[in-house]
């Protein structure tokens, strides 16, 4: 047994605010004044918030400094009521639980307010609460509100922001800050904010106006916007807790295809960080046991876009060259060490081979980009990627989850995951102290009742983070979030004491449960940025559904997605664009649907121009359908780097001989293209060639491991492929595939790329066949192939 000492060492108290939160309210209206009372939840402290009503387009708010008793809180009211009774008096409103914040379009300042809350979790003490109904009022009194107010474009403004429903997906916590990771809560000692203090903090720009008068978040909530969900599950007869949590990031946030890929700031669409959190189901007051993985997902950091169509269900994508040394990705990356540290896993699960490249050359650009960010960094801090095909998988009926499985269990062993023993808070402390602070541990010095019931551990961390993408971030994705989810799991029940070895069996009800949860975050997830529920094939397959049912539903929801994303998705960007502030309406500026489409431009904000240069990209036009276009019409200057990559990656250097994308078809590299291949010499076996060739370690790259089996663009620098499945592809497929990449210039390959890289037709074939021909003349290149492998140029037998 551990020491008292040890035991205070180990076991922390959960996270709580300094000073008390306030939860509850009550708003009353004289003809001058709003007045707000809140009060905390024992009752023991109230205060008072006045906000101006006597302008029309200004917001004045003042807060009282005093801390009032009810009685006296009572006889403040009623002192304002005797005072104001020429006016009418004071009048009760409503009775609330937060105001979400104030907002302006082109007459006066609105207020947001929670009407009605619901319970949906709790973390160790502290609620987690839903909305169940907001209201909006105009904060000047009638006898002074402007014509304005009433004009058609206010009203048009006003109802947009209703239309963000702020009682679906929304959640928030007096108490806990909801919008970071328990790791950062319990173990952050951070002062000061930063952009990604705020980023899943939907209500940011909403509650800039009370902070930047009242200088505390007492009034406030913080809204995050994703998906929550708490459920009680059975082990062996041990009850535990588990909590999913999708934060939705706020910056380039939309819709499905009026945000793609990547901003000039790093930030990426479909931004969602998920949390898995489970504790034990202890009572109230006793140390607990909790552990929580996370992991990201997020659009490919590259420029490209889709136009939303409604005669075409799968619109051009169109892939842009403006950024040729990849700035904007790097920024993306270095945004994520900041947040979670090395390493930064990529778990790329876009196509591979298409008959029309689609998809496959987002993949191409892709990991060129990895391979020049990984050029300036140190070996330590390279970006690890595995770039597998899920759909090719899944098409072989293959148990995908399992080698999923497999992926998730190797890249938890590289992050950790995080846990730790903690005191639940049952009492929230109430003195009120003038300044906020955010969210910190202490130690507890009250365990010494528990000390001796309870096995003390140390706790573990989890440094880095997994990024995975597909091409919506949707279906594919929730996949193999579900996979890192059931991985970590095992983990994070050892951690916990309840099984013996770190793993779960796929067929257990446990994973079941565990599946049903993530695929309840994946149709949130996919309802709010692609119109649709998520399409759950694998899923379904899972759980034996029935064929033609599961393919029923994955019909419906197709033309969902297509009715939402051709119909629906522009006046919805509207109203997130107005919602967190990206566009604020101005007297004599265009209105926001005035404006051109909103993916070909950042949309501007107060005493902004609205009219930059280049509000639309010239993109180019095809009239196949489904073909990759390649814009070149703005290019992002590099005129060095900026104070924030020094500042995060103060290792790199200028690479002057870095080199963007060919202007007349893209080339793909997953190892430096500088690098020398090996001189062929008489002594050497011509197999040895292409061996060394694709084992050697290039220059300022890490090892690329290829699925021999498969395709060479199934690869990844800290995984064998090979070691994920035995399962491969037919010597047709294999012939097919390379063929294909070979003679089709937009692939990104030369053909010498794609020996070294891959395999020949007759090795592939070989490797697949058997061992039989390992030995014979059959397994020896021609002289005219070994000349093409070394120097290139145009093959003949």
């Amino acid at each position: 047994m551990a020491s008292e000492n040890d035991l205070h060492a180990w076991i922390r108290e959960m996270p709580k605010l300094e000073n008390a939160y306030l939860q509850k309210f009550r708003l009353y209206e004289s003809r001058s004044n709003f007045y707000m009372v809140g009060r905390s939840k024992n009752r023991s402290v109230w205060k008072v918030l006045k906000i101006d009503r006597s302008e029309a387009s200004e917001l004045n708010i003042m807060e009282d400094p005093t801390m009032y008793t009810e009685t006296e809180c009572s006889e403040l009211l009623k002192r304002i009521h005797e005072g104001n009774k020429c006016t009418g008096g004071l009048k009760f409103v409503t009775a609330c639980y937060g105001i979400v914040g104030f907002i302006k379009f082109l007459g006066p300042y609105y207020m947001l307010l929670i009407t009605k809350r619901r319970k949906i979790g709790v973390i160790c003490g502290h609620a987690i609460y839903a909305i169940t109904k907001s209201e909006i009022l105009a904060i000047p009194n009638s006898t002074i509100a402007s014509n304005m107010d009433y004009s058609k474009n206010e009203n048009r403004y006003k109802k947009l922001l209703c239309s963000v429903d702020l009682t679906k997906d929304f959640f928030f916590s007096y108490s806990y800050n909801v919008m970071h990771s328990l790791q950062k809560n319990l173990s952050s000692h951070e002062t000061g904010q930063d952009a990604n203090e705020t980023m899943f903090v939907w209500n940011e720009f909403l509650t800039t106006a009370i902070h930047n008068q009242v200088n505390n978040n007492l009034w406030t909530v913080a809204l995050v916007h994703g998906f929550f969900k708490q459920v009680k599950l059975l082990l062996s007869e041990k009850e535990f807790k588990l909590t999913l949590i999708a934060r939705r990031s706020r910056h380039y946030a939309g819709t499905r295809y009026l945000k793609r890929g990547v901003n000039e700031k790093g930030c990426v669409a479909n931004d969602v960080e998920t949390e898995q959190i489970v504790f034990e189901d202890v009572p109230e007051g006793f140390p607990v046991q909790i552990s929580s993985i996370v992991q990201n997902r997020g659009s490919i950091p590259l420029f490209w876009s889709q136009e939303t169509s409604r005669l075409n269900m799968k619109p051009d994508i169109v892939l842009s060259k403006k950024d040729h040394n990849y700035e904007a990705t790097r920024l993306h990356f270095q945004n994520l060490y900041k947040r979670y540290g090395n390493p930064i896993i990529i778990l790329n699960l876009v196509k591979t081979r298409e008959k029309k490249p689609r998809e496959s050359i987002l993949r191409v650009e892709f990991a060129n980009a990895i391979e020049s960010i990984n050029r300036s960094l140190p070996d330590e801090r390279r970006l690890k990627f595995l770039h597998w095909d899920l759909n090719k998988y899944s098409r072989k009926s293959t148990n995908v989850l399992a080698l999923l499985g497999k992926v998730a269990t190797y890249a938890l062993n590289l992050t950790g995951f995080f846990y730790c023993q903690v005191t639940s808070n049952s009492k929230s402390q109430e003195s009120l102290n003038q300044d906020e602070s955010d969210v910190h541990n202490v130690c507890s010095q009250d365990n010494s009742d528990s000390s001796n019931k309870f096995s003390v551990k140390p706790p573990k961390y989890q440094t880095g983070v997994l990024r995975t993408n597909c091409i919506d971030c949707l279906d594919r994705t929730n996949v193999a979030q579900f996979a890192y989810g059931w991985a970590a799991l095992g983990h994070q029940l050892h951690a916990l004491g309840y099984i013996d070895a770190p793993f779960i069996e796929l067929d257990s009800p446990l994973a079941d449960d565990l599946m049903g949860v993530y695929e309840r975050m994946g149709d949130t997830l996919a309802l709010q940025y692609g119109g649709s529920a998520a399409h759950n094939k694998i899923f379904s397959q899972r759980r034996g559904q029935w064929k033609a049912a599961s393919q029923s539903q994955e019909f419906f929801r197709t033309l969902q997605r297509y009715y939402s994303n051709a119909y629906m998705d522009a006046e919805k960007q509207d109203a997130i664009n107005v919602f967190l502030g990206h566009y604020q309406p101005q007297v004599g500026k265009p209105a926001l649907w005035e404006l051109d489409s909103d993916q070909h431009f950042d949309v501007g904000s107060r005493g902004s121009n609205f009219y930059e240069e280049n509000t639309r990209a010239l993109f180019q036009r095809s009239l196949s359908d489904g073909n990759i276009l390649v814009d070149d019409s703005s290019a992002i200057e590099n005129g060095g780097k900026n104070e924030e990559s020094e500042h995060l990656y103060p290792e790199e250097t200028e690479d002057s001989g870095r080199k963007g994308l060919s202007e007349s078809s893209p080339e793909i590299s997953t190892c430096d293209s500088d690098s020398s291949y090996p001189r062929y010499t008489p002594s050497m076996s011509r197999r040895q060639i292409l061996v060394d060739a694709h084992s050697e370690d290039y220059p300022n790259s890490d090892r690329i491991f290829y699925n021999k089996r498969l395709d060479s663009f199934n690869c990844s620098n800290f995984l064998d492929v090979d070691w994920i499945s035995s399962s491969g592809n037919s010597c047709e497929d294999e012939q097919y595939e390379r063929s294909m990449l070979i003679g089709s210039p937009v692939a990104g390959q030369s053909s010498s790329e794609n020996v070294v890289k891959g395999m020949s037709d007759s090795e592939s074939c070989l490797h697949v066949k058997g061992e039989e021909q390992k030995d014979g003349n059959a397994s020896e290149y021609t002289d005219g192939f070994v000349k093409w492998v070394m120097h290139g140029g145009l093959f003949f037998n």
